[in-house]
């Protein structure tokens, strides 16, 4: 039993890699935030078909609420507020595709056909994140 729990752990945790894109628009209806760029909501797939999936915000990197410094998780959580505040409209998910690890997708968000991450770096609450090393917060 312990090999089986052992195999399924590392099976979840291998990276997806998946060359397909949904462009999109997909309506969704955001449920619960986890962070400054990620959130859950419920998709629009089809008439009367929906998921529910956790969301990052494609091309941004926000502070973790477990930071490495206090200035870090008080950031974290203005950014958490922040996109909040900015999911309150018409939220569409566009260029969809599978995140590094399995679960969660990277979307393009607008809300009212606004881009949130340019928002969110506009407000100094996210940075450009091409998917490689992040930078710290800390600095």
């Amino acid at each position: 039993m312990k090999h089986i729990i052992t195999a399924i752990i590392l099976i979840i945790s291998i990276p997806v890699q998946a060359a397909e894109t949904m462009p999109g628009p997909y309506e969704a209806t955001p449920y619960s935030v986890y962070d400054g760029d990620t959130f859950r909501a419920h998709v629009r797939i089809w008439l009367g078909q929906t998921v529910s999936t956790p969301i990052r915000i494609d091309g941004i990197d926000t502070p973790e609420k477990r930071g490495k410094c206090e200035y870090e998780k008080a950031l974290a959580l203005e950014a958490k507020a922040a996109l909040e505040e900015l999911l309150k409209g018409d939220v569409k998910l566009t260029n969809i595709r599978y995140g590094k690890w399995a679960g969660r997708v990277l979307a393009h968000v607008t809300v009212n056909g606004v881009d949130i991450a340019g928002v969110l770096i506009s407000k100094g609450l996210a940075r450009p994140y091409d998917g490689g090393k992040r930078s710290g917060w800390c600095d």
